[in-house]
């Protein structure tokens, strides 16, 4: 099929007083988009850089329109940017929209046809969500920053603990908080001597990872939504999801069923198994936490409680 490129025969007098409807598919890299008149027409497909400067460029030049997009990497950045330009923005829920993840087609321009088709006939088939914002997604950053680190410190001393045993010795029990270069005092020299410099990372990691937390309290103090501070104590969980979760801003337009698991990789335990979860580990004395002893890089069932140490 040839390519539709109007664009470059009668410039911007395409849009000119017509109430237009985009599809917008964004991709790593590149991003295709679909532009529809209000007949329902397409009169512009074209592809652009996922680029700021691009993003700019394109739809700067475009009358205020009704753009759809789904939900992925870029999508909280671009559909800022969009709004800033002055157009109408729609968030789609990537798992809600059927005839794009259900379909044997994989192909950029039919599915940014897709969007600006489904836009256009109803938006509330698109299931719309809606971003934090900016400073909300900075302080989320910060959280899942942390527990970046608060996981690598993990296997690090996981790896260093099961490097010794195979020597028949065993590194002193403590809190992967307080691991150090010290712990290598029993070892044999020549042990101690490989071990050192990998104690002296870990060390070096729980420094990082007190700065984050200070820099997290001091959010708390300040002007954070308690939704994002929330995330805290929900380890990687939610991280893939977190980015279209309410803010301080009020309710996201959702569908009453998808809300808490807008993703459908994230489950949740039923309400009336959380209470007896959580009793059957305290009789067994065991923490809700999987390998690590500070619980943000791990993964949490529902009912855990995040504490820091």
């Amino acid at each position: 099929m040839k390519k539709i490129s109007t664009m470059q025969v009668f410039g911007n007098e395409i849009f000119k007083e017509q109430k237009l409807t985009i599809g917008l598919d964004l991709g790593d890299r590149w991003s295709f988009y679909c532009v529809l008149d209000e007949a329902g027409i397409i009169i512009l497909e074209q592809k652009l850089p996922t680029t700021p400067e691009a993003m700019k460029q394109t739809f700067g030049k475009i009358p205020r329109s009704l753009i759809a997009l789904e939900t992925g990497t870029h999508s909280p950045w671009v559909s800022r940017l969009l709004t800033e330009l002055g157009h109408q923005v729609i968030v789609a829920h990537a798992q809600k929209v059927e005839l794009i993840t259900k379909s044997n087609r994989k192909d950029d321009r039919h599915d940014a046809r897709t969007l600006a088709r489904l836009a256009r006939i109803d938006p509330e088939l698109l299931g719309p969500v809606r971003h934090r914002s900016a400073k909300a997604q900075i302080h989320l950053t910060v959280i899942r920053a942390r527990a970046e680190l608060v996981s690598a410190r993990t296997a690090l001393v996981n790896a260093a603990r099961g490097l010794v045993k195979s020597f028949g010795q065993r590194l002193p029990k403590c809190g992967t908080y307080q691991v150090s270069e010290k712990l290598a005092e029993g070892l044999s020299a020549e042990l101690r001597d490989v071990l050192v410099p990998l104690l002296r990372e870990v060390e070096s990691l729980s420094e990082r990872i007190q700065e984050y937390d200070e820099r997290m309290e001091k959010n708390r103090q300040g002007s954070v939504p308690a939704s994002v501070l929330a995330q805290a104590g929900e380890g990687r969980r939610n991280t893939d999801r977190a980015d279209v979760c309410p803010d301080d801003r009020g309710p996201v337009s959702v569908p009453e069923e998808s809300r808490g698991r807008l993703f459908s990789g994230v489950t949740t335990w039923p309400q009336e198994l959380r209470g007896e979860r959580t009793t059957e580990e305290n009789q067994q004395g065991r923490r809700p936490v999987s390998a690590n002893d500070d619980g943000a890089g791990s993964t949490l069932h529902s009912g855990a409680v995040w504490r820091r140490q």
